[in-house]
């Protein structure tokens, strides 16, 4: 009954509509498209997911604070560039993580575990390290003793890594699969506003006050997601936690081992290591130029209020942008093509900031050179992300994707951490220069790889 009583209320919906004039019909339709935004937008503000907008937050906050962010200081502190292209190594515990994942992802923490729950634990007791790192990191002088300083640094980089381990795993765990897409939205928006805060924030901070309370502040806003972590509903996967009867090996096998045995016999060893290859060499003129970038800014006369405005602020939004137009170039040229233009535009990217060392510190120009920047980066950033992606075997797929950017963050640590050598032994536009053609041989594998090696070859797939 309720179905016949229905149908003919819908009918006569639309015959009135019909018969209305155009004008009437009009603040109909808008009610309708306004209501279906307030719908789609409404998921936004369930709970678990403004949870994980907080989370994301806490998880972009640290990343800078061991990164350009410290460049900076350790620029005005008189640290030879030599030294802080070699601060890139404390950057190490993001390419290993996921040595001691098992642990954070299986093992419950005594007594805490069982009041608040085996992954707001972690997070709690992470957060709690990551706080006491920041605080010490500010407080260390870089001038009187730099390895102090890089022991703080590596620190906050190891409670960084560790965070992300155990907010990636809890935000799969806690969302349902239909709000899967709009907690990954929620990630990087946080993410994103994290890195402001410890990016353009504490340059603004850096300008009236001086670097350790600017770390202190840091470390302060870490209690957001100490709260979130508190705050946060316990995910019925904890009650899973009668982990302790597995061999320690077990989880090591399963976790580590077996994904990239996996890889290796899916590709052959000729395929799986000019994949590795390329991987580590894809983003790798960019990050030599990347690490050097920040000191460059101080060098030539740019103040930390305009690095902020332009660099990390502006830059942000670049490379977002960057993001969305490098999904359009996938989808309309496939991914190994797209690696290729995405990657020639951020080989000649580096050329702007030679450019802006022969012109000196104009802002205009700095727009210019961020704006250049920030946008092919992000579409290189697009096109790498979705080629990894596609490399990752479906029942490994997480932890694959883990390890595969593991090793791409080795060119940003381990082989960029000579740049700053090179800084020091020339002037600036030839190291910029310079780390043009660094970026070279990320792409000739890339014109390799379309010619040798079919997108189906690299997945392991047969020939057609």
């Amino acid at each position: 009954m309720a179905g016949n009583r229905g149908a003919p209320q819908t009918s006569s919906t639309n015959a009135d509509d019909a018969d209305r004039p155009l004008g009437a019909k009009m603040p109909s339709a808008i009610g309708r498209i306004g209501q279906a935004v307030r719908g789609a937008v409404s998921i936004y503000w369930e709970r678990r997911l403004i949870i994980v907008f907080v989370m994301g937050f806490a998880s972009g906050l640290p990343f800078l604070l061991s990164g350009a962010t410290l460049s900076i200081r350790l620029t005005e502190a008189g640290v030879s560039l030599t030294a802080i292209g070699l601060f890139a190594l404390v950057g190490t515990p993001y390419n290993l993580k996921f040595f001691w994942a098992p642990l954070i992802d299986r093992v419950p923490l005594p007594i805490l575990s069982a009041l608040i729950g085996r992954r707001r634990s972690w997070m709690v007791l992470i957060q709690l390290g990551m706080m006491a790192s920041i605080a010490a990191l500010g407080f260390s002088d870089p001038q009187t003793d730099a390895g102090l300083t890089a022991l703080f640094a590596l620190a906050v980089a190891f409670f960084s890594a560790s965070q992300d381990i155990v907010i990636d795993a809890y935000r799969i765990e806690i969302l349902d699969e239909s709000q899967q897409g709009a907690g990954a939205a929620m990630t990087q928006a946080g993410y994103r506003f994290g890195l402001l805060a410890s990016g353009a924030g504490a340059l603004y901070l850096a300008s009236s006050i001086n670097w350790s309370l600017v770390y202190a502040l840091m470390a302060a806003l870490v209690l957001v997601g100490l709260a979130a972590a508190l705050l946060a509903p316990i995910p019925q996967t904890d009650a899973n936690t009668a982990k302790s009867a597995e061999n320690p090996g077990d989880w090591f096998h399963a976790t580590v081992v077996a994904p990239f045995v996996e890889f290796f016999q899916r590709n052959h060893i000729g395929v799986a290591t000019a994949i590795l290859a390329f991987i580590l060499l894809y983003k790798f003129g960019d990050a030599f130029a990347g690490v050097m970038a920040n000191p460059f800014y101080i060098k030539i006369g740019f103040t930390k209020v305009q690095i902020a405005n332009v660099s990390k602020i502006f830059g942000v939004f670049a490379t977002l942008l960057g993001v969305f137009v490098g999904g359009l170039v996938v989808k309309r040229f496939g991914v190994l093509k797209s690696l290729l233009y995405c990657g020639i535009l951020q080989m000649l990217s580096n050329l702007m900031f030679a450019a802006q060392a022969a012109l000196g510190p104009q802002v205009g120009f700095l727009v210019l050179t961020i704006g250049i920047e920030n946008l092919s980066g992000g579409m290189g950033s697009a096109a790498f992300v979705a080629y990894l992606s596609l490399l990752c075997n479906t029942a490994y797929t997480g932890t694959q994707f883990a390890l595969f950017t593991s090793f791409m963050a080795f060119g940003r640590t381990w082989l960029s951490a000579g740049s700053g050598w090179l800084a020091d032994q020339t002037d600036w536009v030839t190291f910029f220069v310079a780390s043009t053609f660094v970026a070279l041989p990320g792409l000739l594998m890339c014109v390799w790889m379309i010619k040798r090696l079919p997108m189906a070859v690299q997945r392991g797939l047969q020939r057609q």
